[in-house]
């Protein structure tokens, strides 16, 4: 598979296989393509040559590095997991779409502050309520996007111990990422992005191909 912008190569020939289940990690410098290969699992890119192959039943939810959301931004956090509904008519919750939400609150340790506006948050309890409101919808696939970048070490560890419990029970993780250590820490698989150069493999082979990096 190829993928570019216009008449610019980004991404050339890759050849890549995800298993369901996998937590694989994507590592690379800027520039290599990491993020136009985001684009193109989300049909946001068409490839230039080859295509993406999977099954029509995967539902993919997305995580972001950041969202620009000020003090003032006033819904709460319980609110905004709760946007990823299905739209409906009725402006409320039916019960079963409020337990709903409670669980998902519950699974990412959101509970103490469900109620409080997501504005007044921390980056580690935004990135948890964006990890919340993807995890609604309950996606095969879930694609976490430099997500961890603008977190201090615990909330880092915090978010994707976190997604490794679901990864456990069967979800399917692509963490885009420049850091090695995590890399290696939480993920099952990789993929290390150079220009023009993709090696893939488990995680244990990247540990060796980093040369205990």
């Amino acid at each position: 598979m190829s993928l570019g912008y216009g008449s610019k190569p980004v991404v050339t020939d890759l050849n890549l296989s995800i298993q369901q289940g996998e937590f694989l990690v994507v590592v690379g410098e800027n520039g290599v393509g990491k993020t136009t290969l985001v684009r193109a699992l989300l049909k946001q890119l068409t490839p230039h040559a080859g295509e993406i192959v999977r099954d029509p039943k995967v539902k993919i939810g997305y995580v972001p590095q950041f969202r620009n959301l000020d003090n003032e931004y006033p819904l709460s956090i319980r609110d905004f997991i709760a946007l990823n509904l299905p739209m409906k008519m009725m402006p409320w919750l039916t019960t079963v779409e409020r337990q709903q939400v409670d669980r998902i609150i519950k699974a990412t340790n959101l509970s103490a502050i469900a109620d409080q506006p997501l504005g007044l948050a921390s980056g580690g309890e935004k990135q948890r309520t964006y990890l919340a409101q993807s995890l609604l919808s309950n996606p095969n696939l879930l694609i976490l996007d430099e997500s961890t970048a603008s977190l201090d070490p615990d909330s880092k560890i915090e978010l994707l111990s976190l997604v490794q419990k679901f990864q456990q029970s069967g979800l399917t993780v692509i963490f885009v990422t420049h850091d090695w250590e995590l890399a290696q820490q939480f993920g099952t698989h990789f993929l290390h992005m150079e220009p023009g150069c993709y090696r893939n493999g488990t995680i244990d082979q990247l540990s060796q191909h980093l040369g205990g990096k």
